[in-house]
């Protein structure tokens, strides 16, 4: 198994259960170079792909679901590969490619009907160890 840090394993977790594959929206807390440099390690090991469409829909932070422009200024999508899907430990599904829906940019109009509030990316909790309960003091008589 490949080792991830903490934040590329939540990512990878992430686009693994959207059903169109995509890595974005990435982590709330992961913004400018930080994301950057997540994006960029994880696209040269393989783990996710860029994939042009034939939409010209702009990338826009609004929207956060379009990873950026090439220059004829076609829509570049961000997808996660089999190798990506090995890497968190899910085996891709034989007959259905990882990149699912890839030449299909989404529209402004269906992230519209979202509620503004809600939060894209699931974020994932660690779960707490157990605590052994505290050993108390004798009580003193008073």
């Amino acid at each position: 198994m490949t080792k991830l840090s903490d934040t590329q394993a939540i990512i990878l977790s992430a686009a693994a259960q959207r059903e169109d594959r995509n890595v974005l929206p990435l982590p709330g807390s992961l913004r400018g170079g930080a994301a950057h440099k997540v994006v960029g390690a994880l696209l040269k090991r393989g783990l996710i792909a860029e994939t042009a469409t034939d939409s010209r829909t702009k990338a826009d932070a609004a929207l956060n679901r379009i990873w950026r422009n090439d220059e004829d200024g076609n829509a570049i999508l961000l997808h996660i590969t089999d190798a990506g899907l090995a890497a968190i430990g899910i085996e891709a599904e034989s007959g259905e490619s990882s990149l699912t829906g890839a030449d299909e940019a989404p529209s402004a109009e269906a992230s519209q009907d979202a509620p503004a509030d809600a939060d894209p990316a699931p974020k994932a909790r660690t779960p707490r160890p157990r605590r052994a309960p505290r050993a108390r003091a004798p009580s003193r008589p008073s």
